[in-house]
This record gives structure tokens, C-alpha cells and sequence, in this order.
């Protein structure tokens, strides 16, 4: 892996000194903030002028909207790491910003300028980043992080798609199905990076013993069979055959996991989160296998990916990372630890509501709330974190 490359000569705001920064920042509070438009929304005691039906925004504004603002600010802070070159900064990076910004006003007041043009500027912003990441790669002449780019390109192609379908055809489809692929493979590919280096670099120094395994033949096969399993849901959501896949592809991801050793990191938090994060991606395939099976309602599944893979794995991802990059100790500080339970709270309760269909009504509350008061508060105690500069030691 390259070294974290020098950066440029930069007085503008700290804000904007790395990606990092405005995107894990906006990223969390839209994320908090969606949600708690949302809840209403799915009661029926607020409208808001987008011509995406109330589900189909929800579904895209987490999907398209916050994710990638997440998954943005850790590109530009890990490609130039892994490439060597310069990191975006001060005028480009808020030309980035803005026109995320952008793209989630548009798609909320498409009512007004029309589902084409919101199409248009949503998709600017996946564009731009997809040609950025491909450029550092190519210039950088880092191959071996074009599966990355791969899934990116596929998270893009899904928005695309949603916009297309939802307007098109009326109801949406392939468009949250290749979004949800996109991610889940992004996670597998970067999650089955960092969690073992991190856990082995925390476990050698504080804990000698049963160290992860290194990345071997049989992470491969776990992360093709993930593969196949999604391109299976993808074309065909439901039957026996993907019902299978997906099940073995749990059971795979579940057994990679395990080789991890995340029960011995349970005195470092910021390693531990991690682990856990990683524990929604066996039990999503899981669910969804069952649910291809119609044994089990399909939002079990996908709410373990989006709400609990997702949702747990970027806020424990950006609460390491704006550590390390502001030159701070790499310790989760006792409001990030409650933060981190309230996430995973959400996430369970959002599955068991799916589950348990009788106590939705509860459940929902209690996800939503949770879900809300996590990301917001990730944005608050981390304000000064993002807006100030580098701390020096």
C-alpha cells in the first residue's frame, strides 16, 4: 500500500481541507435528517414536492443519497492512499459537495423541475465520482483497486436505472436491487481489507494470540459466491435456486467473518464495531435467502443490509477514519459508544418489525428514532472534529 501522500498547500477552511470532511459530515446529518422526514411520511401526515412515490424516495435517499456521500468521502480520503497522488481539496472538493447538494434537492422538489432534469443532476454527482476514481486509478496505475471502481460503476448504474424505472414504468425494481449489490459488494471487498488489518494490528499489540487469518483461497470463493448470489437476486428475486445461493453465500460470509478473531477485540470499541457491522452482511443473505424462499418478508433482508451492514459499517467506518485523519487518538469516546448501540438498535428493531408485523408500529418508532438519533448525533459530537484543522501533538 502506497503511503497517505503529502498535501498540498492549503490555508481554506479545514472543512474542505480532505474529502473526508464535508461528506462524512453532510452525509450523517442527511441520513438522520431523511429519516426524520420520513416516518411522517410513510404516516401520511407529510407530502413533499417529489414526483418519486413516498417509498421510492425513501428507498433512494437512503440508497442514493446518503450512502454515497459516505462512501465518496472514504474514496477520496483511501484512493489517494492507495494510488500515492494528491487528495481533492478547496474549490474542486466543494464544486463535489455542491453538486451532491444538489442532487438531493432536486430529487425533493422534482415536483417542480421536472423528473428529468432531477434525474439529470442526481446522477452528476455518481458520474463525476466514478470519473475521478477512474482517473486517480489509471494515473496512479493502481489496477488492483479497479473491482472497487467496478462497484461503484454498478452503485451508478442503479441510480440510473431507479430513475428510469420509477418514471418510466411506474413502480421500481432492478434500480434499489443493483444499488443494494453495489454495496454489499463494496462492503465485502473493503470491509474484508481493513477488518483484519485493523484487528490484527490492535490484537499484536494489546492482545498477542489467535491473530485474523490472511486473505486467502477461501476469501475468494466467499466473495465470488457473494457475487453470484447477488447476480442471482438481481435477475431473479425469488425461487429455489436463488433462495440457495444466497443462503450458501450467508453461510460463506459467515465463515470468513469468524476467521477474523473479532471476539478477541472486545476492549477496543473502534475495532469491535467493525465486527459487528460485518455480522448484518451473513445474516442479510441469510434472510434474503429465506425471503426468496418466501419463507420470510423481504424487508428482513434488506433492512440487515441497508439498515445493519450499511448503516452500522459507514458510521464505524467514519468514526475511525476522522480519528485517524485529524491526527487523534484512535479510542471511541464514551458518546460514540452509546451512538454506536443506538445504530445497532435501529438496525434490530427494523428487522424484527419486518418480522413481527404486529408490533411494526413500535418497532418503527423505535428504529427511526434510533436510526436519527445516531447519525445526527455522530454529526454533533464530530462537528469540531470536521470544521477545525488537523489536531498536532
Amino acid at each position: 500500500m502506497a503511503p497517505i501522500p503529502r498535501l498540498r498547500d492549503y490555508t481554506g477552511p479545514a472543512l474542505l481541507s480532505y474529502g473526508f470532511r464535508p461528506f462524512f459530515l453532510l452525509g450523517s446529518l442527511y441520513a438522520g435528517i431523511a429519516i426524520l422526514a420520513w416516518l411522517p411520511m410513510f404516516y401520511g401526515e407529510l407530502e413533499l414536492s417529489t414526483t418519486f412515490a413516498p417509498r421510492d424516495w425513501h428507498i433512494h435517499e437512503m440508497l442514493y443519497g446518503y450512502l454515497p456521500a459516505v462512501i465518496t468521502g472514504f474514496l477520496l480520503t483511501a484512493v489517494p492512499n492507495w494510488t500515492g497522488r494528491m487528495p481533492l481539496q478547496g474549490r474542486s472538493l466543494l464544486i463535489l459537495v455542491l453538486v451532491w447538494v444538489a442532487g438531493r434537492v432536486a430529487v425533493t422538489t422534482s415536483v417542480w423541475i421536472g423528473w428529468e432534469a432531477a434525474a439529470v443532476i442526481d446522477n452528476a454527482f455518481l458520474l463525476l465520482v466514478a470519473a475521478a476514481m477512474a482517473r486517480e486509478i489509471i494515473k496512479g496505475k493502481n489496477w488492483r483497486n479497479l473491482k472497487v471502481l467496478i462497484a461503484f460503476s454498478i452503485l451508478t448504474v442503479g441510480n440510473i436505472a431507479f430513475h428510469a424505472e420509477a418514471h418510466l414504468l411506474g413502480a421500481v425494481d432492478y434500480g434499489p436491487r443493483l444499488g443494494i449489490a453495489a454495496t454489499m459488494m463494496l462492503i465485502m471487498l473493503v470491509g474484508g481489507r481493513i477488518i483484519p488489518s485493523f484487528t490484527r494490528n490492535w490484537l499484536s499489540r494489546e492482545n498477542p494470540g489467535r491473530l485474523p487469518a490472511p486473505f486467502g483461497r477461501f476469501d475468494s470463493i466467499s466473495m465470488i459466491a457473494a457475487g453470484v448470489a447477488l447476480l442471482a437476486w438481481i435477475i431473479v428475486p425469488e425461487g429455489s435456486v436463488t433462495g440457495a445461493a444466497l443462503i450458501a453465500a450467508g453461510l460463506l460470509q459467515a465463515v470468513r467473518m469468524a476467521r477474523w478473531a473479532g471476539e478477541r477485540t472486545w476492549r477496543d470499541r473502534l475495532v469491535l464495531i467493525l465486527h459487528v457491522a460485518y455480522l448484518f452482511v451473513p445474516l442479510g443473505f441469510l434472510l434474503t435467502g429465506l425471503a426468496s424462499l418466501r419463507l420470510l418478508p423481504i424487508a428482513a433482508g434488506i433492512h440487515a443490509w441497508t439498515g445493519g451492514a450499511m448503516g452500522v459499517m459507514t458510521l464505524a467506518v467514519m468514526s475511525r477514519a476522522s480519528l485517524g485523519h485529524t491526527g487523534r487518538v484512535l479510542v471511541a469516546s464514551a458518546p460514540m459508544q452509546v451512538l454506536y448501540l443506538l445504530l445497532v438498535t435501529s438496525a434490530l428493531a427494523r428487522i424484527c418489525a419486518a418480522i413481527h408485523p404486529g408490533w411494526s408500529d413500535a418497532l418503527l418508532h423505535v428504529a427511526g428514532g434510533a436510526w436519527a438519533a445516531a447519525f445526527v448525533g455522530f454529526g454533533v459530537v464530530y462537528w469540531n472534529i470536521f470544521t477545525r484543522p488537523r489536531a498536532t501533538s
